[in-house]
């Protein structure tokens, strides 16, 4: 027996091995006909496991999602202002939900609003693309930018 099949043994003949052995007899597949089990350090087993967990979990990124909101009528100065804002947020890896609210007669003229996402794109194209196109959501429009990936 190192480590290859021992084939079809009454249970008792096993806890016996893993007995001998000083090792648990730990069932791997209970429902097949016969069951499958295996003698193996059942506490290695699960310290093995739990660090291939956290080694997995240290790897994963979180990706925020943060949000600018803008205006139909803002300035040049105050859109590179909040550009600056989004492109700090891109370059952290998050991602940005540009958003232009209405109010009022604004609704009438969502082209302006469209226009101000795309010019802000442009702005932070360096750094970010266009994940999803501008698009009016009710009485705002929204588009979200994305990290450019190295």
């Amino acid at each position: 027996m190192d480590g290859g099949q021992v084939g079809i043994v009454p249970i008792r003949k096993a806890l016996e091995i893993a007995y001998e052995k000083k090792l648990d007899l730990v069932k791997i597949a209970p429902n097949a006909k016969p069951p499958v089990c295996r003698i193996m350090d059942y506490g290695k087993y699960k310290y093995e496991l739990a660090k291939k967990e956290k080694e997995a979990r240290k790897n994963q990124k979180v990706i925020n999602i943060k949000e600018i909101r803008l205006t139909p009528s803002i300035e040049d100065h105050d859109l590179n202002v909040k550009a600056k804002r989004a492109i700090e947020f891109l370059q952290d890896g998050d991602k940005v939900k540009v958003s232009v609210r209405f109010r009022g007669r604004e609704l009438g003229h969502t082209d302006i609003g469209k226009e101000v996402l795309l010019q802000f794109a442009k702005i932070t194209s360096e750094v970010g693309v266009m994940e999803k196109e501008p698009k009016l959501e009710g009485k705002s429009m929204a588009m979200y930018l994305a990290p450019k990936s190295e």
